[in-house]
């Protein structure tokens, strides 16, 4: 094979790494513009061929109707989610219990868990604060929680990120998981939620 074969190849196999790696930069600055667009393409350029990495051969795929699905959920979820806590900021009243969920992931992607756990923490309301590899479980903190119905709408929320991330950047077989993996069953009363407000004692009447 000559030199320019190696290197077309070289890039055809980076080319899904440097799609993501742009994907990343740009939700790491929270604002899609022109400028982070560039800057992200240059800084993905400089990381896959300036530094001494291993090529990515089929990292990741891209499928243009995912995608726009993808990114469309993205920014309402960012818009809804931002507005509530906005509200619940600024609202008269005490503030809600916060909750610690864990959520088994079903992808065992390095490149699809990263732009899960991404697309997670940038959208108030939640954090990402651990993910285990190795369990393939991503644990987060929820901002306000009602009760435990919230909780597990937070967890289905999770996995629904999960499979538009995975439709919109995975290869074939991480499709396919999505529909051979197990959902996460982890019961209602599993999330760690945050103390709890004493209930009112026998004969005391409670004022709303």
């Amino acid at each position: 094979m000559t030199a320019p074969d190696v290197a077309l190849r070289r890039l055809r196999d980076q080319v899904p790494l440097l799609v993501a790696l742009v994907l990343v930069w740009n939700l790491l600055w929270g604002t899609w513009s022109w400028a982070n667009l560039i800057s992200g393409t240059v800084v993905a350029v400089a990381v896959t061929w300036l530094l001494p990495l291993p090529p990515v051969t089929g990292g990741a795929a891209f499928h243009p109707v995912a995608v726009l699905r993808y990114l469309v959920r993205f920014v309402f979820d960012l818009a809804t989610s931002s507005a509530q806590v906005a509200w619940a900021a600024v609202r008269p009243g005490t503030l809600e219990d916060g909750a610690i969920i864990t959520v088994a992931l079903r992808t065992d992607s390095d490149l699809l868990l990263t732009l899960v756990t991404e697309s997670l923490s940038l959208v108030p309301g939640s954090l990402v604060i651990d993910l285990d590899r190795e369990q393939r479980t991503v644990a987060l903190h929820l901002l306000a929680v009602r009760n435990l119905a919230a909780v597990e709408r937070q967890r289905a929320s999770v996995l629904a990120t999960e499979e538009r991330v995975v439709r919109a950047f995975g290869r074939a077989e991480d499709i396919a998981a999505l529909d051979t993996a197990p959902l996460d069953t982890a019961a209602p009363d599993t999330a760690d939620r945050g103390p709890r407000r004493p209930g009112p004692r026998p004969g005391e009447r409670t004022t709303s």
